[in-house]
């Protein structure tokens, strides 16, 4: 049986037609960097979370061409439709390649299923640009998935920046492909995290954790940075410092600077300043 690699691919952050939400300054807003992995052993791969737009998963397609290996199974971590709307175009080119995740995640995508619910939300923000090709998703169960004799296994973790979250668990090479649930260098999206939502996905950072990975993949990551299991930590105390800040400040603009002196390093402001609207939207700090 031969071995497994991995290799990572980060869609760089992308503008967003965003009508009159900007930043604070004036900027415009933007997507987030965005991570794909190819998990692949001596003939077949695995993708993991194709990008949404039909140009960046033209790219991951042409990327993916360069390793040799054919896709035989495509794996979403779960539902937001930045990490699996561009399945079509991935499909056009290996068209016997299933589409696999839980049934949690299965339930979130069948609500983008016709090009209509697409359009509401996609097709605003990135007009002539989202795939309406159908995804055919199979529900895969504890058996996980089989590469080349190799196991990867789908890890249920619930709520992190949104609910039914799964980790693609790969123990031959003590990867974790940690979806949204673990973020590298960019700030955290929040929009989805009140009401006990970052409690939920602090209990969703120590199931990652209880795997023991080496090697830690996020899929809004800076592309600068390694796939370091450190990041479960500090996605941590970025979800703890969210909690003290939201204590103390009295408007989303208070709450927005003091998590980017706390982070300065973190890419991607804007999707804080979204998150800071809806946490701050006139109710009290939950």
């Amino acid at each position: 049986m031969s071995g497994l690699a991995y290799e990572v691919f980060v869609t760089p952050a992308i503008s967003q037609s965003s009508g009159t939400l900007n930043l604070p300054d004036g900027e415009p807003m933007v997507w987030s960097p965005t991570a794909t992995t190819l998990i692949y052993g001596e003939h077949d791969a695995v993708l993991v979370d194709p990008p949404f737009t039909t140009d960046t998963a033209r790219e991951v397609v042409a990327w993916a061409e360069k390793t040799g290996r054919t896709v035989t199974e495509i794996y979403i971590t779960h539902g937001h439709g930045d990490h699996w709307l561009g399945a079509p175009v991935v499909l056009e080119r290996f068209p016997d390649a299933v589409v696999r995740a839980t049934a949690g995640t299965k339930a979130h995508m069948d609500t983008l299923a016709t090009a209509e619910s697409r359009e509401e939300f996609w097709g605003t923000l990135f007009p002539g640009r989202i795939s309406t090709g159908p995804v055919d998703v199979k529900v895969v169960g504890e058996e996980g998935l089989s590469l080349e004799g190799h196991t990867l296994i789908p890890v249920e973790v619930g709520h992190s920046d949104s609910d039914d979250t799964t980790v693609l668990w790969v123990p031959s090479l003590k990867l974790a492909v940690a979806g949204d649930v673990v973020y590298n260098g960019v700030h955290l999206s929040l929009a989805e995290s009140a009401g006990g939502g970052r409690d939920a996905w602090r209990r969703a950072l120590d199931q990652v954790e209880a795997l023991g990975a080496e090697f830690v993949v996020s899929s809004h990551k800076d592309p600068t940075r390694p796939d370091d299991p450190a990041d479960i930590g500090r996605t941590r105390r970025y979800l703890d410092d969210v909690d003290r800040q939201l204590e103390h400040s009295h408007t989303s603009m208070e709450f927005f600077e003091a998590m980017t002196r706390l982070h300065p390093e973190r890419i991607n402001p804007g999707v804080l300043w979204f998150g800071a609207l809806t946490l701050l939207s006139g109710e009290p700090a939950p």
